[in-house]
This record gives structure tokens, sequence and C-alpha cells, in this order.
């Protein structure tokens, strides 16, 4: 109905501004109007009709879409690029709404990557707390054994940073070529998680796939190739975050 009412922070969030959180601090340093007044209580309420300022830049009411994009190697998960390097926006050109991307992956790294401009939506999916978990397939030069590949689920540190997976799955080995395909799966996507995770132990990563991202699965698609993520899969994601958190 037209004349719902929802919690600014709320509305501000869908638009694809920024996150809940943030949101909630630019509400309380005054930074927000609705009808050109300025709102500082958390708890506001506005609908569909109220004209709303975030930091003087009128808010765009733009409809919440989703998308899934098959991300080939060698683009860039950004919406520019000071390089002159093509950006996953330029794969889907004719979308008429703001969008971009929830995280990212690497400029070598394909697979799954979501595209929104519902800024609540991408805050679930990308927090460490909501833990959604991220199922990768990589390429490994050389051969670990079983308990090397074991470190992977107790962590090892890179950078100051405690890499986890939590489960692991070896799916083909090659002695000829001395490599591995191994099947990795994340609740959390720290900066180049999977090829720092390797290269600690000694087996980089030469090539590396997400193939799947909580529900969803690449089956149908082309590398460079998306489609709109339906109402069931986008509340099947939702639900997936809350689950987690309440566990």
């Amino acid at each position: 109905m037209s004349d719902k009412l929802d919690r600014l922070q709320k509305v501000i969030a869908q638009s694809g501004v920024t996150s809940r959180r943030k949101a909630e601090k630019l509400i309380a340093d005054g930074k927000v109007k609705v009808n050109d007044k300025v709102v500082s209580e958390l708890g506001t309420k506005v609908s569909p009709n109220d004209r709303i300022e975030v930091d003087g830049v009128p808010l765009e009411k733009e409809k919440p879409v989703y998308y899934l994009l098959y991300k080939p190697r060698g683009v860039i998960s950004s919406l520019k690029d000071d390089k002159g390097r093509k950006v996953v926006t330029d794969l889907i050109g004719e979308i008429e709404e703001r969008v971009y991307p929830v995280g990212r992956l690497d400029y070598d790294t394909s697979g799954i990557l979501l595209l929104t401009n519902d800024g609540e939506f991408a805050n679930q999916l990308m927090h460490p707390r909501y833990g959604v978990e991220k199922v990768y397939v990589a390429k490994l030069e050389g051969i670990p054994d079983k308990m090397e590949l074991g470190r992977l689920r107790k962590g090892v540190e890179s950078e100051n940073d405690v890499l986890k997976a939590l489960r692991y799955k070896i799916l083909s080995v090659d002695r000829k070529k001395n490599s591995m395909l191994l099947e990795l799966t994340l609740n959390e996507g720290k900066n180049r998680h999977v090829r720092r995770m390797m290269d600690v132990l000694g087996y980089p990563v030469q090539k590396l796939k997400r193939e799947r991202y909580g529900v969803l699965t690449l089956e149908g698609l082309q590398p460079g190739g998306f489609r709109p993520l339906n109402p069931k899969e986008v509340k099947q994601m939702r639900n997936l975050a809350v689950k987690n958190v309440e566990k």
C-alpha cells in the first residue's frame, strides 16, 4: 500500500545510499531531513510520499532490484576503474537502476557476484556476523596432503588476519600436472581470502571460481551473463542471514 510506514533508516538503506547502521549515524548527526525538517530521532517513520534528503542530497526512490552476474576473469568488481579496465557494470549496461556489487571478487577470480540498489540487503550479505556461506573451487599448484588441508579449518595467519574455511573437499588430483582441484566453503570473505590461505600453505591458486552463494548457483549462465533474482531467492537469502544471526 502507498501509505505504508517504514523506519527512516531502513528507507535510506534500501535506497542504496549507505548501510542501515551508517544511516542511523547520519540521522543522529542531524544530516537527514524529512519534508525540509531535520530529523534526528531514530524511531521516526516515513511514508513513500515523504521527501527525504541525506546530507543535502534528495533520496532517489528506486524500486529495489537484485541481479546475479557470472563475473568473468579480467573484470573489476567496481563501478569504475582509474586504469580503464572493464568493470562489472559494463556487463549490465542496459539496466536503468543504479546498482553496485555486493562485496567483490578479485580481478582474476570468476563466478557469482550479486548486484543491487538495496543497501540493507547488501549489508546483510557482506557483514561477517551474518555468515552466509560461499563455495569456491580452486585449482592449486601442488598437491597438499590432508594434514596440511586440515589447517584451513583451524585457521592460518596472514597479514594480521586469521583466515579459515568451514569445509573443504578434494575434487580431483592430477599427479602428472602436479595440481589439485579443491572445493572450499567459507562464511566470511576477507580480501583475497582463498588465495592468501593457500599461499600460506605453499600451494598457490592458479584459477579460482565462486560457484555458490547461499542458495544461488551459476546454473544457466555463461561468463558475462546475468539474470534478476526472483522474489523467492531474495527472501531465501534474507532468511539465511537472519537464521545465521539467531544461531
